[in-house]
Protein backbone atom coordinates (compact mmCIF):
# COMPACT_ATOMS: atom_id res chain seq x y z
CA UNK A 1 0.00 0.00 0.00
CA UNK A 2 2.86 2.35 0.83
CA UNK A 3 4.45 1.72 -2.59
CA UNK A 4 1.10 2.33 -4.28
CA UNK A 5 0.78 5.62 -2.42
CA UNK A 6 4.31 6.58 -3.51
CA UNK A 7 3.46 5.70 -7.11
CA UNK A 8 0.33 7.87 -7.02
CA UNK A 9 2.29 10.73 -5.48
CA UNK A 10 4.95 10.58 -8.19
CA UNK A 11 2.43 10.33 -11.03
CA UNK A 12 0.56 13.32 -9.67
CA UNK A 13 3.80 15.30 -9.27
CA UNK A 14 5.04 14.43 -12.77
CA UNK A 15 1.86 15.38 -14.57
CA UNK A 16 1.74 18.82 -16.14
CA UNK A 17 -1.27 20.23 -14.31
CA UNK A 18 -3.63 22.76 -15.90
CA UNK A 19 -3.72 25.92 -13.78
CA UNK A 20 -6.85 27.37 -15.38
CA UNK A 21 -8.74 27.40 -18.67
CA UNK A 22 -9.37 30.49 -20.80
CA UNK A 23 -13.03 30.40 -21.90
CA UNK A 24 -12.30 30.98 -25.61
CA UNK A 25 -12.52 28.68 -28.63
CA UNK A 26 -13.96 25.89 -26.57
CA UNK A 27 -11.50 26.41 -23.72
CA UNK A 28 -7.74 27.05 -23.87
CA UNK A 29 -5.91 25.25 -21.04
CA UNK A 30 -3.05 27.15 -19.43
CA UNK A 31 -0.45 24.85 -17.89
CA UNK A 32 0.96 25.33 -14.42
CA UNK A 33 4.44 25.72 -15.93
CA UNK A 34 3.21 28.71 -17.93
CA UNK A 35 1.76 30.42 -14.85
CA UNK A 36 4.97 29.87 -12.88
CA UNK A 37 6.93 31.26 -15.85
CA UNK A 38 4.75 34.38 -15.74
CA UNK A 39 5.53 34.74 -12.03
CA UNK A 40 9.26 34.41 -12.71
CA UNK A 41 9.16 36.98 -15.51
CA UNK A 42 7.16 39.40 -13.35
CA UNK A 43 9.61 39.07 -10.47
CA UNK A 44 12.62 39.69 -12.72
CA UNK A 45 10.93 42.72 -14.28
CA UNK A 46 10.18 44.23 -10.87
CA UNK A 47 13.73 43.54 -9.67
CA UNK A 48 15.17 45.09 -12.83
CA UNK A 49 13.14 48.28 -12.27
CA UNK A 50 13.92 48.50 -8.57
CA UNK A 51 17.64 47.67 -8.77
CA UNK A 52 18.40 50.02 -11.67
CA UNK A 53 16.39 53.11 -10.72
CA UNK A 54 19.26 54.89 -8.92
CA UNK A 55 22.24 54.16 -11.16
CA UNK A 56 25.08 56.66 -10.82
CA UNK A 57 28.27 57.33 -12.75
CA UNK A 58 30.07 58.56 -9.63
CA UNK A 59 30.09 56.82 -6.27
CA UNK A 60 27.97 53.81 -7.30
CA UNK A 61 26.36 51.81 -4.53
CA UNK A 62 27.13 48.20 -3.65
CA UNK A 63 24.12 46.91 -5.59
CA UNK A 64 25.17 48.78 -8.73
CA UNK A 65 28.74 47.49 -8.40
CA UNK A 66 27.45 43.92 -8.06
CA UNK A 67 25.20 44.31 -11.10
CA UNK A 68 27.97 45.85 -13.19
CA UNK A 69 30.33 43.04 -12.15
CA UNK A 70 27.78 40.41 -13.22
CA UNK A 71 27.21 42.13 -16.58
CA UNK A 72 30.95 42.50 -17.14
CA UNK A 73 31.48 38.81 -16.38
CA UNK A 74 28.73 37.81 -18.81
CA UNK A 75 30.04 40.12 -21.53
CA UNK A 76 33.59 38.81 -21.07
CA UNK A 77 32.45 35.19 -21.27
CA UNK A 78 30.34 35.76 -24.39
CA UNK A 79 33.08 37.81 -26.07
CA UNK A 80 35.65 35.10 -25.43
CA UNK A 81 33.37 32.30 -26.65
CA UNK A 82 31.78 33.96 -29.70
CA UNK A 83 34.38 36.46 -30.87
CA UNK A 84 34.06 39.97 -32.22
CA UNK A 85 30.35 39.58 -33.07
CA UNK A 86 29.51 38.89 -29.42
CA UNK A 87 27.59 42.05 -28.54
CA UNK A 88 24.07 41.19 -29.87
CA UNK A 89 24.12 37.80 -28.14
CA UNK A 90 25.02 38.79 -24.57
CA UNK A 91 21.59 40.24 -23.59
CA UNK A 92 19.71 37.20 -24.88
CA UNK A 93 22.05 34.71 -23.20
CA UNK A 94 21.86 36.64 -19.93
CA UNK A 95 18.07 36.70 -20.05
CA UNK A 96 17.89 32.95 -20.72
CA UNK A 97 20.32 32.32 -17.86
CA UNK A 98 18.15 34.31 -15.44
CA UNK A 99 14.98 32.52 -16.53
CA UNK A 100 16.45 29.01 -16.36
CA UNK A 101 18.14 29.67 -13.02
CA UNK A 102 14.91 30.98 -11.49
CA UNK A 103 12.93 28.10 -13.01
CA UNK A 104 15.32 25.53 -11.57
CA UNK A 105 15.48 27.15 -8.13
CA UNK A 106 11.82 28.00 -7.68
CA UNK A 107 11.12 24.57 -6.20
CA UNK A 108 12.71 25.89 -2.99
CA UNK A 109 9.69 28.16 -2.61
CA UNK A 110 7.19 25.34 -3.08
CA UNK A 111 6.37 26.04 -6.73
CA UNK A 112 6.72 23.52 -9.54
CA UNK A 113 9.85 24.16 -11.70
CA UNK A 114 8.75 25.01 -15.26
CA UNK A 115 11.85 23.23 -16.57
CA UNK A 116 10.41 19.87 -15.52
CA UNK A 117 7.88 20.39 -18.32
CA UNK A 118 9.43 19.07 -21.53
CA UNK A 119 7.47 21.65 -23.54
CA UNK A 120 9.39 24.43 -21.79
CA UNK A 121 12.83 22.86 -22.26
CA UNK A 122 12.01 22.01 -25.89
CA UNK A 123 11.03 25.64 -26.55
CA UNK A 124 14.28 26.86 -24.98
CA UNK A 125 16.29 24.41 -27.08
CA UNK A 126 14.53 25.45 -30.30
CA UNK A 127 15.19 29.12 -29.55
CA UNK A 128 18.85 28.29 -29.02
CA UNK A 129 18.99 26.52 -32.37
CA UNK A 130 17.41 29.50 -34.11
CA UNK A 131 20.07 31.68 -32.51
CA UNK A 132 22.93 29.34 -33.44
CA UNK A 133 22.07 28.71 -37.08
CA UNK A 134 20.48 32.11 -37.63
CA UNK A 135 23.77 33.72 -36.56
CA UNK A 136 25.72 31.33 -38.78
CA UNK A 137 23.83 32.42 -41.90
CA UNK A 138 23.59 36.05 -40.76
CA UNK A 139 27.35 36.54 -40.49
CA UNK A 140 28.54 34.09 -43.15
CA UNK A 141 25.82 34.56 -45.74
CA UNK A 142 23.85 31.80 -47.43
CA UNK A 143 26.79 30.17 -49.21
CA UNK A 144 29.15 30.56 -46.26
CA UNK A 145 26.54 29.23 -43.85
CA UNK A 146 25.98 26.14 -45.98
CA UNK A 147 29.72 25.68 -46.43
CA UNK A 148 30.10 25.65 -42.65
CA UNK A 149 28.29 22.31 -42.55
CA UNK A 150 31.22 20.85 -44.49
CA UNK A 151 33.87 22.13 -42.08
CA UNK A 152 36.57 21.10 -41.48
CA UNK A 153 36.16 18.65 -44.39
CA UNK A 154 33.32 17.79 -46.77
CA UNK A 155 33.35 14.19 -45.54
CA UNK A 156 31.88 15.38 -42.23
CA UNK A 157 28.90 17.15 -43.82
CA UNK A 158 26.38 14.34 -43.02
CA UNK A 159 27.44 14.35 -39.36
CA UNK A 160 27.29 18.15 -39.17
CA UNK A 161 23.80 18.12 -40.70
CA UNK A 162 22.69 15.53 -38.14
CA UNK A 163 23.77 17.98 -35.43
CA UNK A 164 20.96 20.32 -36.51
CA UNK A 165 18.56 17.80 -34.93
CA UNK A 166 20.88 16.34 -32.30
CA UNK A 167 21.91 19.62 -30.66
CA UNK A 168 18.42 20.85 -29.71
CA UNK A 169 17.50 17.35 -28.56
CA UNK A 170 20.60 17.20 -26.37
CA UNK A 171 19.98 20.66 -24.90
CA UNK A 172 16.32 19.85 -24.27
CA UNK A 173 16.76 16.41 -22.72
CA UNK A 174 19.80 17.34 -20.62
CA UNK A 175 17.95 20.20 -18.92
CA UNK A 176 14.63 18.35 -18.72
CA UNK A 177 16.14 15.07 -17.51
CA UNK A 178 18.24 16.59 -14.75
CA UNK A 179 15.49 18.81 -13.36
CA UNK A 180 12.89 16.05 -13.63
CA UNK A 181 15.22 13.53 -11.99
CA UNK A 182 15.96 15.91 -9.12
CA UNK A 183 12.22 16.59 -8.74
CA UNK A 184 11.43 12.86 -8.56
CA UNK A 185 14.16 12.23 -5.98
CA UNK A 186 12.95 15.11 -3.84
CA UNK A 187 9.36 13.82 -3.98
CA UNK A 188 10.53 10.35 -2.92
CA UNK A 189 12.56 11.79 -0.04
CA UNK A 190 9.61 13.90 1.10
CA UNK A 191 7.39 10.82 1.04
CA UNK A 192 9.81 8.64 3.04
CA UNK A 193 11.14 11.30 5.46
CA UNK A 194 8.92 14.38 5.38
CA UNK A 195 10.55 16.20 8.29
CA UNK A 196 14.16 17.45 8.25
CA UNK A 197 15.87 15.34 5.58
CA UNK A 198 14.25 16.98 2.49
CA UNK A 199 15.61 20.40 3.47
CA UNK A 200 19.17 19.04 3.46
CA UNK A 201 18.84 17.38 0.04
CA UNK A 202 17.06 20.45 -1.35
CA UNK A 203 20.29 22.41 -0.97
CA UNK A 204 21.86 20.15 -3.58
CA UNK A 205 19.01 19.20 -5.91
CA UNK A 206 17.21 22.55 -6.00
CA UNK A 207 20.13 24.93 -5.53
CA UNK A 208 23.43 23.39 -6.62
CA UNK A 209 22.17 21.14 -9.41
CA UNK A 210 19.79 23.84 -10.66
CA UNK A 211 22.62 26.35 -11.05
CA UNK A 212 24.84 23.77 -12.74
CA UNK A 213 22.18 23.02 -15.37
CA UNK A 214 21.79 26.74 -16.02
CA UNK A 215 25.52 27.13 -16.63
CA UNK A 216 25.64 24.04 -18.87
CA UNK A 217 22.71 25.17 -21.06
CA UNK A 218 24.03 28.71 -21.55
CA UNK A 219 27.62 27.52 -22.01
CA UNK A 220 26.70 25.01 -24.73
CA UNK A 221 24.49 27.53 -26.53
CA UNK A 222 27.31 30.08 -26.50
CA UNK A 223 29.87 27.49 -27.60
CA UNK A 224 27.74 26.27 -30.52
CA UNK A 225 27.05 29.86 -31.60
CA UNK A 226 30.74 30.70 -31.53
CA UNK A 227 31.59 27.65 -33.63
CA UNK A 228 29.28 28.86 -36.37
CA UNK A 229 30.41 32.48 -36.65
CA UNK A 230 33.99 32.77 -35.39
CA UNK A 231 36.37 34.05 -38.03
CA UNK A 232 33.40 35.28 -40.09
CA UNK A 233 33.91 38.60 -41.86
Amino acid sequence: MRLDALKETLLDALSNQTAFTIPLLGGIPVAESVVVSWIILAVWMVLALVLTRNLRVRDPGKVQIALESAVSFLNGFVKTSIGRHWRPFAPWLGTVALYIAASNLIGIFGLVPPTKDISVTAALALMSMLLIYGAQFRYRGLVGGLRQFGAPMALLAPINLMEVAVRPLALCMRLFGNILGAFIIMEMIKFVAPAVVPAVFSIYFDLFDGLIQTVVFVFLTTLFTGEGIQEAD
